[in-house]
């Protein structure tokens, strides 16, 4: 068992309050930082969902040939289910890199998260998990995220309240462990998310239900600037159980129950 297992083995019990509360104070320092990672998912994933809309544009372009067409001008039914194919496919890749993006630049924000908790300067790049040795790992664990959600999706749709703390819990693992493996990282996440399932769903859920009310009394566009709320108690949750090797937190208030 490696050290990472060993902590989630002997970490502690945490406490709903301290935690939500630290959530607020640590968002008031980096909400603005959450906004730009935001903006920047945003801008790069745009360009991607317009792919999506090739076999659409690809039909409608083809409405002039007379070849590929039946009796009412209608796409032939051969040349229908080709497209519709093309077009599923390309959803599926397009979701999956897009999922990529996003966890990368998610994993960054919770680097952010512990340079502004720690006051440490901010160092890192928006980037530095979508580029060299960390791609390919961004891209496998965003795809087996996309797999979990969908097959608990397709169980009744029940099991996907019991997946989603551990498949939260993986974007901040992998944030301060780059160094696991795809599926190390996976393990643990489910390892700790089974340990502390009910005060995770409980603060994920309060803090979902609380951006969002927040952004639409900021005539809905304050969501964009209060989505990243949500992040601020999973990085709180990672520091109580797994906490940091750096010597800054030593003298950190803990958030463990005595």
């Amino acid at each position: 068992m490696n050290a990472l297992f060993e902590k989630i083995e002997n970490s502690k019990s945490l406490d709903f309050g301290d935690i939500f509360n630290k959530s607020i104070e640590l968002f008031k320092k980096v909400w603005l930082q959450g906004f730009v990672h935001l903006l920047i998912s945003i801008l790069i994933m745009l360009p991607l969902f317009f792919v999506i809309y090739i076999p659409v544009f690809a039909l409608a372009g083809m409405s002039g040939f007379e070849s590929g067409y039946g009796d009412y001008g209608y796409p032939s039914e051969e040349l229908s289910i080709g497209l519709m194919f093309l077009f599923v496919i390309l959803v599926l890749v397009i979701a999956m890199i897009a999922s990529a993006l996003q966890f990368g630049i998610t994993a960054h924000f919770y680097r952010v998260c512990k340079q502004v908790d720690l006051g440490l300067p901010e160092t890192s790049s928006y980037f530095m998990f979508l580029k060299g040795k960390y791609l390919g790992k961004v891209f496998a664990l965003a795809i087996a995220t996309f797999g979990i959600a969908i097959l608990a999706a397709t169980l009744c749709y029940l099991p996907i309240f019991y997946v989603m703390v551990p498949l939260q819990l993986l974007g901040v693992i992998f944030a301060f462990n780059p160094e696991y493996s795809a599926s190390d990282l996976i393990k643990a996440s489910f390892k700790l998310g089974n340990k502390i399932w009910g005060i995770s769903f409980g603060l994920i859920i309060v803090a979902s239900i609380l951006s969002q009310m927040v952004g639409m009394v900021l005539c809905f566009v304050g969501i964009f600037f209060t989505a990243s709320f949500v992040y601020m108690p999973i990085y709180f949750i990672y520091k109580g159980t797994l906490g940091f090797e750096d010597d800054e937190f030593e003298n950190k208030e803990t958030l463990f129950v005595k």
